[in-house]
């Protein structure tokens, strides 16, 4: 159990050239209480059960605890998820010593896509790609608790 230090950002241009790998993602939420959120998570052949607490005053960090669960469990507690669950594809993208993750969305989201980079602090250099547009940490529309309720079909 260890604070998550996150920051988020549009992608422009190019960048799955550079993905060492994908992962398909469907995520619900059991939970989107202000002070914590509680994820179902499947991703390719593997779920996961997240708890994520409110973010600090930068919406850099927060609370995260994350715990490996049976995929058929994942099934029947994503019958329990609020709204629709979201859909995306994730590309993983190494850049020096840190890993890009970009969530590129469909379903209710079609049209987002986001790039996050988890840093060991707040104030971690890293290199940013070509392709790495406006930031968005702290935005708290572009949380994905927040996109299951107000998905990015419905902005305008």
């Amino acid at each position: 159990m260890a604070p998550e230090i996150e920051r988020k950002f549009f992608v422009k241009g190019d960048f799955i050239s550079q993905a060492e790998e994908s992962l398909l993602i469907t995520q619900g939420y059991l939970s989107l209480d202000k002070e914590r959120v509680v994820r179902i998570r499947i991703q390719n052949e593997k779920a996961f059960i997240t708890i994520k607490g409110k973010s600090n005053a930068s919406g850099l960090s927060r609370f995260e605890w994350e715990k490996e669960i049976d995929q058929k469990e994942a099934l029947e507690l994503m019958k329990l998820v609020v709204g629709s669950p979201i859909e995306k594809i994730r590309y993983r993208i190494p850049i020096e010593k840190h890993v890009f993750e970009v969530d590129v969305f469909s379903g209710k989201n079609e049209g987002l896509i986001l790039a996050e980079i988890e840093l060991s602090s707040e104030a971690e250099v890293f290199t940013k790609p070509s392709w790495l547009g406006k930031e968005v940490s702290g935005d708290s529309r572009f949380y994905n608790a927040n996109l299951v309720l107000n998905p990015f079909s419905k902005w305008g």
